[in-house]
């Protein structure tokens, strides 16, 4: 039998098998590095031009939200300076109604009619430093923007409101989540974590109210548009604004706790709606007052005057049950 041949490190035959290993596999390697070069060269590009056009997006978004800002700014002061050319306005007594839904304390719907713009109105209510206004709002302790599109907001608030009841007194912590979105000029509010009170939400909603419908002679108006044009840009735009509110604490006492309770709550309610009737009296005769100058003598009787008409209103309500 003949020996088996063996092959001896560096002998040719050993080289011409490296040859032909070499010539199969290292023209593929050559092309799968050649491919990994095109790959990463070709996903470069494409985040280069992924991150130019994330740019351009929100850039131009910057640019559209600047944009309407100032174009609503403009409006809005126009508005005011036709208020404050002609500033007649009685402010209504609120019509406010009480319901009870089942399980819970009440359900508030408070309307009024208020002498500015839904704009300005709105302005009021979304405002951070808003317990400059409403008197029952003690202080403001945490408020963060959880989205921002521009007309449109998502607000985390948690303030210390203030409360009564009998020979008691104190604050309350309220947390809650706020939508507000100014294309609508409407605000819903929705509590966050339940604890004295297991539900409490509701909703502003601020549509626009033609105070000089008049100037149109027959023609009734349906948009601001028509009422611009039939008024010749000299009618003043008002506000329809409503307050709706939910309230439902952990335990509903009975009566006639739970009475005095749905009394006091209504007050509250009332008292809010009349800060908002005295801010916007200060508004339509003094503007916005960006010079931090505090209003003359005529602008604070105008408001006196209000306050001294809620008074009134208040004390002929409170003698109404006895005259029945």
């Amino acid at each position: 039998m003949g020996k088996a041949t063996v092959s001896k490190p560096g002998s040719e035959t050993e080289r011409n098998k490296r040859n032909v290993v070499s010539s199969v596999f290292d023209p593929a390697l050559s092309q799968f590095v050649g491919f990994s070069q095109k790959l990463r060269t070709c996903l470069k590009s494409q985040l280069k031009n992924l991150k130019a056009e994330k740019h351009r997006i929100g850039s131009s978004w910057r640019q559209d939200k600047e944009s309407s800002s100032t174009s609503m700014k403009i409006d809005l002061e126009k508005q005011l300076s036709s208020w404050r050319e002609n500033p007649s306005w009685t402010d209504q007594v609120p019509v406010i109604k009480v319901s009870i839904p089942k399980g819970s304390l009440c359900n508030l719907k408070a309307e009024v009619n208020v002498g500015l713009p839904p704009d300005a109105v709105f302005n009021i209510v979304i405002d951070p430093d808003n317990r400059r206004v409403f008197k029952n709002i003690k202080e403001v302790l945490s408020r963060k923007v959880l989205v921002d599109e521009g007309l449109r907001q998502v607000v985390e608030v948690e303030q210390a409101a203030l409360w009564r009841f009998l020979w008691w007194s104190g604050t309350i912590s309220v947390h809650v989540l706020v939508e507000q979105n100014r294309a609508d000029h409407s605000m819903r509010f929705k509590q966050v974590k339940s604890g004295f009170m297991e539900k409490f939400e509701g909703s502003w909603q601020v549509k626009p109210l033609f105070v000089d419908e008049h100037l149109c002679d027959r023609l009734k108006p349906k948009t601001l548009e028509e009422y611009n044009r039939c008024s010749g840009g000299k009618g003043r735009i008002g506000s329809k604004v409503t307050l709706d509110q939910l309230i439902q604490p952990a335990i509903v006492p009975p009566p006639p706790i739970s009475w005095y309770l749905r009394g006091i709550t209504a007050k509250t309610t009332e008292m809010l709606v009349y800060d908002l009737l005295a801010e916007t009296a200060r508004i339509r005769v003094a503007g916005e007052m960006e010079d931090g100058h505090s209003p003359d003598k005529q602008q604070t009787g105008a408001s006196v005057d209000i306050k001294e008409r809620w008074a009134a209103h208040r004390r002929t309500s409170r003698r109404r049950p006895k005259d029945l």
